[in-house]
């Protein structure tokens, strides 16, 4: 389908591998002095802890506030985040990132972690956003992981979602998660993508176990291969699901688009390398308030911009700034 944001990629970054892989190496994610934040921590409803970072840059009372929700083992650190932030410092608009549980540097404490689908969770983070935020337009974007389950959130609070958000919005986000899953999970994505995961959510299971012992099989878990047989052993027994088919099958969003009601974009790249194009929503699959960006290029979470003057390294700002403007102008109809 034709895409409102006209991105094209540098020619000398063919392909969406290597737009995934030097988006996330070698771009760079900030224009100006690196982003700054400040850390606080907030206890959760059950005994446990999520570590917030704040942006530090000075913005006027009553701004739009932007938060970001990362994406699988993603953090502050993330490039995607440090560009977001940059595009918000610009823009004299507050941001605030969440971590998902286990994502901040230090384990949790809970018997459980984060997963695709953990819409309960949002809401009870922007709920929390809102009342540290009072007079500020709270606009929301989520990268891949946290793009599908903010969108699991818009869709499951229907109308009452403008109580707390006034638009949404996806990037790269797995909306089919089956689909996605078995996709990382082939070829040069296991390789590469799944090897990369694994190497820090294995840990971290290991670490939860020694926590809490018997939670699951630790010789079953150190054999996963592949994010299915992770999520069958780990995921999806920890947050209720029967196993990964039920995980993937119940926490995708894409079903529960039409159910949407606050405007709502999901941004996907047709190369992205973890989500077959035959898996993206169509113009029919979703409801009136669902804008669909999909151009052909970009890669999983790459959108490299050339750099002037010579255009190499690129940076990866134009993303952030293009949904940035989109979540705005729900805010401000009427704004330029």
């Amino acid at each position: 389908m034709a895409s409102e944001w006209d991105y094209r990629a540098p020619w000398w970054l063919p392909g969406g591998n290597a737009q995934t892989l030097w988006a996330a190496l070698f771009a760079r994610s900030h224009h100006g002095p690196p982003p700054r934040f400040r850390r606080e921590r907030w206890t959760t409803p059950d005994g446990d802890f999520v570590d917030v970072d704040h942006a530090t840059h000075t913005v006027a009372d009553g701004a739009p506030l932007l938060v970001v929700f990362h994406g699988l083992e993603g953090s502050s650190d993330s490039a995607y985040v440090k560009a977001f932030a940059s595009w918000a410092q610009q823009n004299g608009v507050a941001m605030a990132m969440p971590h998902f549980r286990g994502c901040s540097g230090e384990l949790n404490l809970a018997p459980r972690a984060y997963h695709s689908g953990d819409h309960e969770e949002i809401d009870w983070m922007l709920t929390r956003m809102q009342q540290s935020h009072p007079g500020r337009a709270l606009i929301a974007v989520g990268i891949s992981l946290g793009g599908n389950a903010l969108m699991r959130w818009a869709a499951e609070h229907g109308s009452a979602a403008a109580r707390k958000a006034r638009a949404v919005a996806s990037v790269c986000s797995p909306l089919d998660l089956a689909a996605s899953g078995h996709a990382i999970g082939q070829g040069f994505n296991r390789l590469v993508y799944t090897r990369v995961f694994l190497s820090s959510m294995v840990p971290k299971a290991l670490a939860k176990l020694e926590q809490f012992p018997g939670l699951f099989d630790r010789e079953a878990l150190i054999r996963a291969r592949d994010l299915h047989a992770f999520d069958n052993i780990f995921t999806g027994p920890l947050h209720g699901f029967a196993g990964t088919d039920d995980y993937w099958r119940r926490a995708s969003a894409k079903p529960l688009l039409p159910d949407i009601r606050i405007p709502a974009l999901a941004l996907n790249a047709v190369n992205d390398p973890f989500i077959p194009a035959s898996s993206l929503p169509k113009a029919g699959q979703v409801g009136p308030w669902v804008t669909l960006w999909q151009p052909p290029q970009g890669g999983h979470v790459g959108f490299v911009q050339a750099q002037p003057p010579l255009g190499w390294p690129g940076h990866v700002v134009a993303m952030p700034a293009a949904v940035g403007r989109w979540l705005l102008q729900q805010v401000n109809p009427g704004g330029a």
